[in-house]
């Protein structure tokens, strides 16, 4: 017993260290999506499959069931995910209505609103805004270029991504082989890890939905009463619920967009949005702490410090990776009595 207390110590430390160093690598090599994919998958299926097993009597039907359930699950994402990229393209069109037909009257709208102190700083008119938009696609065409092939190269990754969740979620249904100390020890860690993504992600799609929902009120229901139609209204509901899946910023940014919308229309629709949403997000801070705060116990204060953190690291990634990482390192200090 002395003797192999003091070798699982050293190989518990060794797992520590190959699990820092894995996540590490994932922000470091640009392999979030797909880590955040197979995660997602993983979760879906381990958590759907039992039901369709329960009513299942042996080895060999429980797999089928779990690989039925895995290809269903990669299919509606993979879908959904091809259902949002043809929504984008159908909603703004063409490029060159979009500028025509949405982005100048919103321009324009926006300068007759504005205080003088403000317009003096937008464009002229629409022509001048257009030659500044393509002096600055001319300028920057390497950078564009290459932002479409990071988009290409994302997307590659996700669907890599789900496909291994699916592999691994099977994996779980075929009869264990004995493991030796360092894997069960890896194995561990990344049952925490995975049950951590399970925390932030799931809880934060409920609030995500509820924010999404009240605003889509506010949008489709609200203003139409007052007979206010803000441009692009559909867009900005789907930018509300994708922005909002990440915690505290996501409202933010949910927030500021459709500030500016409303301000396109008239001043009093802009601060009126500002004021609503501002009730929004002080009901969903606190629907925050009870959801997440509740299933990591961490205070909205600690993710927004290692959001600050990850992304002044990393960028983007970071601030996604943040919460996630965030309620892993929380939960393994938690099993070692360590807060």
């Amino acid at each position: 017993m002395d003797v192999a207390s003091p070798r699982t110590h050293v190989i518990r430390i060794a797992s520590y260290i190959a699990m820092g160093l894995g996540l590490f690598l994932v922000l470091y090599l640009r392999l979030l999506p797909a880590l955040l994919a197979g995660l997602l998958v993983y979760e879906v299926v381990v958590s759907v499959a039992p039901l369709m097993g329960r009513r299942l009597s042996g080895d060999r039907a429980r797999v089928l069931a779990v690989a039925l359930v895995a290809v269903i699950v990669v299919g509606l994402l993979t879908l959904l995910i091809l259902g949002g990229i043809s929504f984008f393209r159908n909603e703004i069109g063409n490029p060159e209505d979009l500028w025509q037909d949405k982005l100048m009257p919103l321009v324009e709208r926006a300068r007759e609103q504005m205080p003088q102190a403000v317009v003096a700083r937008l464009p002229e008119s629409v022509d001048a805004l257009r030659i500044t938009a393509l002096d600055w696609a001319r300028s920057n065409a390497a950078t564009l270029q290459l932002a479409g092939k990071e988009a290409a190269r994302v997307l590659v990754h996700i669907l890599i991504g789900l496909v291994l969740g699916a592999i691994v979620a099977l994996s779980r249904t075929r009869p264990s082989h004995q493991v030796g100390p360092f894997a069960a020890e890896l194995s561990l860690r990344s049952a925490r890890l995975a049950d951590a993504f399970h925390n932030i992600v799931f809880a934060q799609i409920k609030i995500s939905l509820v924010n999404t929902f009240l605003t889509a009120v506010y949008l489709l229901c609200i203003l139409p009463l007052f007979g206010v139609h803000l441009p692009l209204t559909k867009t900005l509901i789907v930018i509300t619920f994708l922005v909002g899946l990440l915690p505290v910023i996501g409202n933010l940014l949910s927030n500021t967009a459709i500030t500016i919308v409303g301000l396109s229309v008239s001043l009093y629709v802009g601060i009126g949005a500002l004021v609503f949403l501002i009730v929004i997000h002080k009901f969903e801070y606190f629907l925050n702490a009870r959801i997440v705060g509740s299933q990591i116990r961490a205070r909205a204060w600690e993710l927004l410090v290692a959001m600050l953190l990850c992304e002044a690291a990393f960028g983007l990634p970071g601030v996604i990776a943040a919460p996630i990482f965030y309620a892993y390192l929380k939960a393994e200090l938690e099993a070692g009595r360590l807060i």
